[in-house]
């Protein structure tokens, strides 16, 4: 019995290695940007804009991998960013996730996780090295919609609030118990300085990653406005990526059918009204149709055409049509 375990150590301890070497400090602030622009593009299943204007600070890990088969193992790779005295977000600072738990699963999963601390409390115990879930602060899975409300009542106000997002079949995302520890070796490795240190160098990802939370978490008293270059731009990546998901499930008559326009494969570039138009046309013809509900029940049809119908309307907002008198008669 005990050989057996020691060989599902190992191979959990291989597995969570192998993964962490993959997943290095520059694919972990891209990923990041890709999952927070993801997770805020359906108002309908984001974090509630209350309490990302009030957060404190934002852990993003991409990917965490939960191996288990009678033990399991978690790790994760990510970065956090945390907000000053002036309301200013800091450049991403490197961390990593670790976590286990006992007893009988088996599987493999891959999740991404954000966590979105609410006090100053929490920030600054994380930032002092390491952090257990949890245990250093209350957490407690985040409510979802842009305009969810958050309980007041003390048994329900949490420190912490997590999110994930699940690509694999393995059951159970909860983080509590786990621990968050400052990567050190990524800072210096992405940097260019050590931690506490002014950065040597700014990589534009880390620099975009910041940009794109303050426009996420505008402060408590700002007026809403419109989609930034940036959300939209997050908006057309995650729509294209998912468009690609939801085709690789199709036959070749279908992919063409459901095709994005070309311009979506471009950063950048805005598709026309009218494609979009004929776009958005065939996505809601399925969507309504009886004959075809195997396919607009599936997931990979349903996130592609709630993000068509959100990007629509954030590029309709930022280039509305000319309000002109009639034309001219022949």
């Amino acid at each position: 019995m005990e050989k057996h375990l020691l060989l599902v150590l190992m191979v959990l301890m291989s597995g969570l290695t192998s993964h962490a070497a993959a997943n290095g400090p520059v694919e972990s602030v891209v990923e990041s940007e890709q999952v927070l622009s993801e997770l805020m593009a359906i108002p309908a299943k984001q974090i509630p804009r209350q309490l990302m204007a009030d957060a404190q600070g934002i852990a993003i890990i991409p990917n965490v991998i939960k191996i288990g088969f009678v033990g399991g193992a978690r790790r994760g790779h990510g970065v956090v960013l945390v907000r000053d005295a002036d309301g200013e977000w800091s450049l991403p600072q490197f961390v990593t996730l670790t976590g286990g738990s006992v007893g009988f699963q088996a599987g493999i999963q891959g999740s991404d996780v954000v966590l979105v601390f609410t006090t100053r409390k929490g920030v600054e115990g994380l930032m002092r090295g390491k952090f257990t879930v949890g245990v250093d602060a209350s957490a407690s899975a985040g409510p979802v919609g842009r305009d969810a409300e958050i309980g007041t009542d003390a048994t329900l106000r949490s420190e912490i609030y997590s999110y994930s997002r699940s690509r694999g079949l393995f059951l159970g995302v909860a983080v509590d118990g786990s621990m968050l520890e400052i990567d050190h070796t990524s800072h210096a490795f992405y940097y260019g300085t050590p931690t506490g240190q002014l950065p040597a160098r700014i990589p534009r990802p880390a620099d975009d990653l910041r940009h794109l939370l303050t426009d996420l978490t505008p402060l408590a008293n700002a007026a809403p406005g419109g989609s930034s270059p940036r959300q939209i731009e997050g908006l057309r990546r995650a729509l294209f990526q998912q468009a690609g998901q939801l085709h690789a499930t199709l036959t070749p008559e279908w992919r063409q059918f459901l095709a994005v326009p070309k311009e979506l494969q471009e950063a950048g570039h805005i598709p026309s009204a009218e494609s979009m138009a004929l776009m958005l046309k065939r996505y809601s013809q399925v969507n309504v149709a009886p004959e075809y509900r195997k396919l607009h029940d599936q997931p990979e049809f349903k996130r592609t055409y709630e993000l068509l119908i959100e990007y629509e309307k954030a590029i309709a907002v930022t280039h509305p049509p000319l309000v002109l008198p009639p034309p001219p008669k022949q």
